[in-house]
């Protein structure tokens, strides 16, 4: 059996799909979406061709280690998502010729199902009760939103303003995490984050950059509301310094970026060893979100799946726009099933993918600038 085929393909609103064909017809469906890069995770593909055309796709671990470390730059977000993407696929294409669920491949179930949440409020939060109601209707007993808009080194921390929007999503009857999406810098993170300590958070996300490693374990032994990050760190090795800080209490590895399946279930092992919790990032398509779950499904630590239904960055498209059915991606009582079907569990509709990347999406993130001009977080 040897790999004939790997194609991508730019599926809107912003997601990257990838297929992979053996000679004798067998398939599999991976995605390396890397929101904004997609030209750059597609050209990536070419370099993942001439390798791995004529492989054994059943030698996942090798192809990996090949992908990984056999261009002698390695790493970083376009190569580790192209990386994703097939290893998605692969593990796909091996679930369905045994017949099996990537969670049976990797010792089967720990779990029956995981507990999802939701995004409200927007980029910049807004209407927040309304929308909390409006998941809570769904389902959903937990949702996240972003804490703040911009933030400069010095700006009012406009603490009130966060506390109310978390009671108002709170007096619905659901559990808030905070993402602050890198936009704050310390003094600002250090007073916004112990204000908010006696409202019980899930966790505040990404309080500052995850490159400020340092500023994390200072803020970390300021606060007891857990901090979470990770989505954009992009393997094992990157992980391993925060993990060892002890700054942090839940990753959220992105499966799509942290280099797939494979991946990201020996973070979650890294992460296991620290005590520290699994949520993996998934504000992205179908599946990226079934191999999440097929991670959920074999992973002890793995606590809770962020999921893209609905959210603000999903204009003319949604999560089940080209899948065939959408029920084993669907919530039921604010809770995501482990998929049962073979390799990710899900179908695609191949011929609504192949329709889309006729007119390739151009999606890119809005760049803000502070009342001054300079540039600010998004």
């Amino acid at each position: 059996m040897k790999i004939a085929r790997i194609e991508t393909f730019f599926v809107p609103p912003r997601w990257l799909f990838v297929r992979v064909e053996t000679g004798d017809g067998a398939i599999g469906w991976g995605e390396a979406s890397l929101e904004g890069h997609a030209e750059a995770v597609d050209g990536a593909f070419a370099a993942l061709r001439d390798r791995f055309i004529g492989a054994d796709p059943r030698r996942i671990e090798d192809i990996w280690q090949i992908a990984y470390r056999g261009g002698f730059y390695r790493g970083g977000p376009v190569l580790m998502s192209a990386l994703s993407g097939l290893d998605q696929a692969l593990w796909d294409l091996k679930g369905r010729l045994h017949g099996l669920a990537v969670h049976e491949m990797f010792g089967g179930k720990v779990r029956e199902r995981v507990r999802a949440y939701a995004w409200i409020g927007g980029d910049r939060p807004d209407d927040v009760a309304e929308a909390a109601a409006a998941r809570k209707a769904q389902g959903f007993s937990a949702v996240k939103m972003n804490a703040t808009g911009e933030m400069d080194y010095l700006s009012p921390p406009r603490v009130d303003e966060v506390i109310a929007r978390v009671r108002a999503a709170r007096a619905e009857g659901v559990d808030v995490g905070l993402d602050f999406h890198g936009r704050l810098h310390r003094a600002t993170a250090k007073q916004i984050a112990k204000a908010l300590e006696p409202l019980g958070l899930m966790f505040i996300e990404e309080p500052l950059l995850s490159e400020n490693a340092e500023g994390l374990v200072q803020l970390a032994s300021h606060v007891t509301t857990p901090i979470a990050m990770g989505e954009r760190l992009y393997s094992r090795w990157d992980f391993k310094a925060i993990l060892a800080s002890g700054a942090v209490d839940i990753i959220q590895p992105d499966l799509s970026h942290a280099g797939g399946i494979s991946e990201c279930r020996r973070i979650a092992a890294m992460a296991e060893s620290h005590d520290v919790a699994v949520a993996p990032h998934c504000p992205l398509g179908p599946l990226a979100l079934a191999a999440c779950l097929q991670l959920a499904g074999c992973t002890p630590n793995v606590v809770l799946q962020e999921m893209s239904l609905g959210i603000h960055y999903n204009e003319g498209h949604d999560l089940y726009s080209f899948v065939k059915d959408a029920g084993p991606l669907t919530p039921v009582d604010g809770h995501l099933a482990i998929p049962e079907g073979p390799g990710l569990g899900i179908e695609i509709d191949e011929d609504k993918v192949r329709l889309a990347d006729k007119d390739r999406h151009r999606w890119r993130n809005p760049i803000w600038r502070h009342a001054d001009g300079s540039f600010a977080e998004w």
